[in-house]
């Protein structure tokens, strides 16, 4: 779960770079809706790069067998919607490129598979 923890690390930064460039350099330059778009995707990456940093804490305080392997679907799940959700919203807000749209709900349903495998975990993982 190393590698985990360092794919929430990296979106953590990015999340906060991306505020940060949509608040004080690209305001002018992408328009209303690019921030808005900037700003769901910031969100929603900073969230899920928490959720995905407790799923790898939760995974290194012991868990084994069936409780790992919902972990670990949950952490990819994590993962895959930040890429696809929060990645196609970033691109749309940058290139107003509106064919990567069909990317984000993709990504949503992801981030909603990650939510069910994590209570998955919490309703059939078992402790060592």
């Amino acid at each position: 779960m190393r590698g985990w923890v360092g794919f929430a690390a990296a979106n953590g930064f990015i999340g906060v770079l991306a505020g940060a460039m949509g608040a004080h350099v690209l305001a002018g330059r992408i328009g209303a809706k690019g921030l808005e778009w900037l700003g769901t995707a910031e969100r929603y990456q900073m969230w899920h790069a928490l959720a995905l940093l407790a799923v790898a804490v939760l995974a290194r305080a012991g868990e084994a067998g069936t409780g790992r392997r919902w972990l670990r679907a949950a952490a990819a799940a994590f993962a895959a919607g930040i890429v696809l959700f929060s990645g196609s919203l970033y691109v749309l807000a940058f290139t107003g490129w509106r064919p990567v749209a069909m990317l984000t709900p993709v990504g949503g349903l992801a981030f909603m598979a990650g939510w069910v495998a994590l209570a998955g975990h919490a309703v059939f993982g078992r402790a060592r």
